[in-house]
């Protein structure tokens, strides 16, 4: 059966909502998300809107619970009228925050129709919750004046020994610095960004560097290559070693891709519906494509529902899905540990702190 099918038909009854602001200001930007928090039937159902500009969060906030998304029969009713409705008062500044909103009002719903049915999102799909494996995402750079360098990086090792990690290649990067971190062993994916352009985390393609990277860390995935005529050569050989992340925001988008591949990112915000969401999981499993989830600095209960995500679905990959302690530079000790050993929520669509 269609993982949707399992979801579509529980009953959902939506009395009202609200909006609650989170905010987090670190160094290098300002992070707002807000909370879509539901009620009805005596029970509540909260989703978290990772929309990255601050003035679409202030703009939202502002305007208030402005839509009438009271009533309502069943979850999927719900999920079809959302992904035909404008969520922004005032034009977003950019048009993938769409997606994320829509993802927000869904899951709020779909944590409160599973609340109402008495149910975890395990029993409602009859799948086993499974411990997640989880990496740490850093953007690291050489310069003692950056954020992140590689003392930060064996500094959440000597804390953490068993922790892998996620990084962020720049342009910068010397040949000292990645036989340093080849020497760690604790690189799983190397991000290369290559589909950003015109933002604060823009990498330049270098085919050199390129080369390197591949070359040195033979068994780590190469996420986001930027695919030209000077790149294609060097990518073709490992194309099984590629992932995707960026531009996937739906099935056509995997079909899309240069190559056939192994290993996609699947964000439940970069997708944005439900059913959508649902049907990518199961393209995914019919051609045996790898999944991984991915973190958008959620600040509230939106990082627990894809750690639900990946124990249910993916738990096996290298989810950058870790606890947020694991962001700052100097991570506190006592911080759960990968894997993470499941804890969904008896009932509805979280996972228990």
């Amino acid at each position: 059966m269609p993982t949707f099918d399992a979801l579509a038909t529980l009953p959902l009854e939506i009395e009202g909502y609200e909006l609650q602001p989170l905010e987090l200001h670190l160094p290098s930007f300002e992070r707002l998300s807000t909370v879509i928090h539901m009620w009805g039937g005596g029970e509540d159902g909260l989703g978290e809107d990772v929309t990255y500009d601050p003035v679409d969060h202030i703009a939202l906030q502002d305007a208030g619970p402005a839509l009438d998304i009271t009533g309502f029969s069943t979850l999927g009713e719900f999920c079809e009228m959302v992904g035909e409705l404008d969520t922004f008062p005032t034009e977003p500044q950019r048009e993938v925050s769409r997606l994320y909103r829509r993802w927000a009002f869904e899951s709020a719903a779909l944590d409160l129709a599973l609340r109402q049915a008495g149910k975890g999102l395990a029993e409602a799909l009859d799948r086993e919750p499974r411990p997640v494996e989880f990496v740490c995402s850093m953007r690291l750079s050489p310069g003692e004046d950056q954020p992140s360098t590689i003392e930060t990086l064996r500094a959440k090792l000597d804390r953490y020994p068993g922790l892998r990690f996620k990084l962020d290649p720049t342009n910068d990067w010397t040949d000292e610095l990645i036989a340093e971190l080849v020497a760690t062993g604790a690189v799983d994916s190397l991000d290369l960004k290559g589909f950003y352009k015109g933002t604060v985390v823009d990498v330049e393609t270098d085919p050199e560097l390129y080369a390197k990277l591949i070359e040195a860390f033979p068994d780590a995935w190469i996420e986001d290559p930027d695919v030209t005529d000077e790149t294609r050569p060097i990518l073709e050989p490992v194309r099984d070693r590629l992932t995707w992340d960026a531009p996937i925001h739906s099935i056509a988008d995997i079909e899309a891709l240069p190559w056939p591949p192994k290993m996609v990112n699947v964000k439940p915000s970069r997708i944005g519906g439900l059913r959508e969401l649902c049907e990518t999981y199961d393209y995914c499993a019919a051609n045996g494509i790898g999944a991984y989830g991915g973190g958008q600095w959620e600040l509230g209960v939106g990082r627990g529902q894809i750690q639900v995500l990946a124990s249910l679905f993916h738990p096996d990959t290298p989810n950058d899905t870790a606890p947020r302690g694991y962001n700052e530079s100097n991570p506190p000790p006592g911080l759960p540990t990968s894997p993470l050993e499941p804890k969904l929520a008896q009932t509805g669509f979280r996972w228990q702190e």
